[in-house]
């Protein structure tokens, strides 16, 4: 059985579904700590010819709170974000298609950071018809004072996996013969360059999952995850 783990991201590049894709099992962090200038809660979309960042507006609090532990900020605008999206693609060939699940995942009425982003990736998932089974990670019993490869290598024993998969950031992160001596296979799933006509003759590369979405739609894009190699 192949497990995956990652942070939660807000409607991230179309690599972090390539992984879940590639799993049985698919672990979202929400005992993890929130950092501020990572991508939990922003990433980019295209705009004019150009990449322009959006984000999800949160509440003030610590800098040491988990993930599940931070809320939206009471002023959000969903419809703001809504239109923003609509401005940038409401040209686009797939448009209709894919604005109503991007409609439900922004109008979701939760204010937990970790629960509105969770129901993201869920609905993302099942649009492009992934079948990995999505789990939180606190709510699976392991000793969650674990750090880094020992936390991993919990997961992998809870869960009863053989094989763990990362993207190629992880390189650097892992020892493979702690693995091996775990009785487990340590791949690394490399996202071939996925490139396509956006409205311009240049392309911007790296977006959001629903620029793919926007100029390919559903069924392409489903095509699109098969598109990396394992080492």
């Amino acid at each position: 059985m192949k497990l995956a783990i990652m942070q939660p991201y807000f409607l991230p590049y179309i690599g972090y579904f390539q992984l879940m894709a590639s799993v049985d099992h698919f672990i979202v962090y929400d005992n993890v700590k929130y950092t501020k200038k990572g991508w939990i809660n922003r990433n980019r979309m295209l705009m004019n010819g150009t990449d322009v960042v959006f984000s999800l507006p949160l509440s003030k609090a610590s800098d040491y709170l988990n993930v599940v532990e931070r809320e939206l900020s009471a002023d959000f605008d969903r419809t703001k974000l809504l239109n923003q999206f609509k401005g940038a693609y409401n040209r686009a060939p797939y448009f209709e298609e894919t604005y109503p699940v991007l409609e439900q995942i922004v109008h979701h009425e939760d204010h937990n950071l970790f629960r509105y982003i969770h129901n993201s990736i869920v609905r993302l998932s099942k649009h492009l018809g992934i079948k990995t089974e999505i789990r939180i990670s606190s709510e699976i019993a392991i000793d969650h004072e674990l750090r880094g490869q020992d936390k991993v290598l919990a997961f992998c024993k809870a869960v009863g996996a053989d094989t763990y998969i990362n993207l190629p950031g992880g390189k650097a992160l892992y020892d493979e013969p702690s693995f091996t001596e775990s009785g487990l296979q340590l791949s690394f799933i490399q996202p071939k360059a996925v490139s396509y006509r956006q409205f311009s003759s240049g392309f911007v590369p790296h977006l959001s999952v629903i620029d793919v979405l926007m100029f390919n739609g559903r069924e392409e894009c489903a095509r699109l995850l098969e598109k990396y190699d394992l080492d």
